[in-house]
């Protein structure tokens, strides 16, 4: 299993941008053998330590391998897409590992 962690900043304004992007998006990792563990907006009063700037959402995906998430990530719905992720995140973290 792949697991994996993205912690995920926006433009400011682009909420609705990032929304419809993910509307899309996260429907298709079931399509690629995956599952989407947790998905959390948190926020200042519910962060209890952090020395990095909060994020807009975290999110939690597990794959059954490799090559699933570089299917997941290569589909031709997603790739349809994809500018309105380019557009509305400002940068994201991605934290692997694997059991």
């Amino acid at each position: 299993m792949v697991y994996l962690t993205q912690l995920v900043y926006l433009n400011p304004g682009k909420e609705a941008m990032f929304h419809a992007f993910e509307d899309v998006a996260l429907a298709l990792i079931p399509k690629h053998g995956g599952q989407l563990l947790l998905r959390v907006r948190p926020t200042a009063e519910t962060v209890i330590a952090a020395t990095v700037e909060i994020p807009y959402e975290v999110h939690i995906v597990c794959f059954p391998g490799e090559d699933d998430f570089k299917a997941f990530s290569q589909d031709a719905e997603r790739q349809r897409i994809i500018h309105l992720k380019d557009e509305s995140v400002r940068s994201s973290m991605l934290v692997k590992g694997t059991v």
